[in-house]
């Protein structure tokens, strides 16, 4: 039998997370050891191969507005070639009026310059975004394929271990190591330090070590449709991306002349169901009439083609967990990233390795990481008293989850 190894760093989690973390290390000249219980990279909700990233510019606390931007900044600057900038445009809000001067000075206090976002009449966005609505035109809005990006990351290379098909089920602190272990108790690996990126798996990792956390599933089913040539919905289709009440990407003319169009996506909390529903296609059918302004089109006409089912991990008040678990040296959390992982993911790769690695706090700095931002996304914000011995868990104040459209 082969003795199990001992790697500096092991990465637990092999979804974009996970791989663009285990990425930005070897790119410091460090040895990794990447393990997931699949056969291949993303193979979970980081299997989606249709996800938009833009900062986000509604509603939300000025910390979150800071952080999705320089979120965007980073992840735009990481992905390169595979960064689909097509645009996303996020009309007005039924109920409000365009106020153009409002907008401009709302993307001020948010330092997203007219090169990030611009408002847009309606007249303006019909001829860029083809949508008869008024709104924000995020042009550097992007598609990321996550599927391939994360294989891409975890090419093989000369420092990186990958074991697949391996399932931690739990951590133990021996002598000042950390040892993963498999159902059966037997040692996987040890290690001196360990990021986990594992979604909804890293519960049960946490758990192991006396750390609770309030995370939540969020099943989401996103709808591929085609639409027959000449259908009146084609001229309603937009150009570019929508993002508001749901999301859509730009639609595809295929040779035939009918349309492929992706439209999401549902929000199911507390549910983690992968099976496809007739009735998250109807809702996203009901999403797309908003999005694009054509509440009397016929839903019947947007034909299901194809669906994507993936379940997303929330934090109880919507920021991802990413950092060091001060009170368990060498533990490093990147998770909850909810649905916006290619954002966050590019974030905690420079947050997470810099921790790792001690990096003086003026190289983040100098990056848009404030103190208050870092402390933001800590994983100590709930665990104040939430830390104990396994088996005797310390329970945290109820998260409260903001409610949202749901399909069941």
């Amino acid at each position: 039998m082969t003795k199990p190894q001992h790697h500096d760093i092991v990465v637990i989690g092999a979804g974009i997370c996970g791989a663009t973390i285990a990425n930005e290390l070897l790119n410091r000249n460090q040895s990794v050891c990447v393990i997931d219980a699949a056969n291949s990279p993303a193979s979970a909700c980081s299997s989606h191969a249709y996800a938009i990233a833009h900062p986000h510019i509604g509603k939300g606390s000025p910390r979150l507005l800071r952080l999705t931007r320089l979120a965007f900044l980073l992840a735009e600057a990481r992905w390169g070639k595979e960064w689909h900038a097509h645009g996303i445009f996020q009309p007005t809000k039924k109920e409000k009026a365009f106020d153009r001067a409002g907008l401009i000075e709302h993307l001020r206090s948010l330092e997203l310059g007219e090169d990030i976002a611009v408002p847009l009449d309606c007249e303006q966005a019909e001829k860029i975004c083809g949508v008869s609505q008024s709104g924000v035109w995020i042009s550097r809005g992007a598609c990321l394929n996550l599927s391939k990006a994360s294989k891409d990351l975890l090419r093989p290379h000369k420092g990186l271990t990958s074991l697949w098909n391996t399932e931690v089920a739990k951590l133990e602190l021996r002598n000042g190591k950390w040892f993963l272990l498999d159902l059966n108790d037997q040692l996987i690996v040890s290690t001196n330090r360990v990021v986990i990126a594992a979604a909804m798996e890293s519960k049960k990792l946490l758990t192991s070590i006396g750390v609770r956390l309030p995370l939540k599933p969020v099943r989401g089913q996103l709808s591929i449709f085609s639409i027959k040539p000449n259908d009146p919905w084609i001229k309603k289709l937009p150009k570019v991306g929508l993002s508001g009440d749901g999301y859509c990407l730009p639609a595809e003319r295929l040779n035939d002349g009918s349309y492929r169009w992706i439209v999401g996506s549902s929000f199911d909390e507390g549910e983690d169901d992968l099976a496809s529903r007739e009735v998250s296609d109807n809702f996203n059918r009901e999403q797309a009439k908003g999005l694009v302004n054509f509440i009397e089109g016929e839903a019947s006409s947007l034909v299901k083609h194809d669906h994507f089912v993936g379940v997303r991990c929330v934090a109880g008040d919507r920021l991802p967990i990413i950092g060091a678990l001060a009170h368990q040296p060498g533990i490093f959390l990147a998770i909850a990233l909810g649905s916006r992982g290619i954002l966050w993911s590019a974030l905690a790769a420079k947050l997470i390795t810099a921790q790792l690695l001690e990096d003086d706090f003026a190289l983040l700095a100098r990056l848009g990481f404030a103190a208050d931002l870092v402390a933001a996304l800590a994983p100590e914000r709930f665990l104040a008293g939430a830390l104990a011995a396994p088996g005797a868990l310390a329970s945290n104040s109820k998260p409260i989850f903001p409610s949202g459209p749901k399909a069941k």
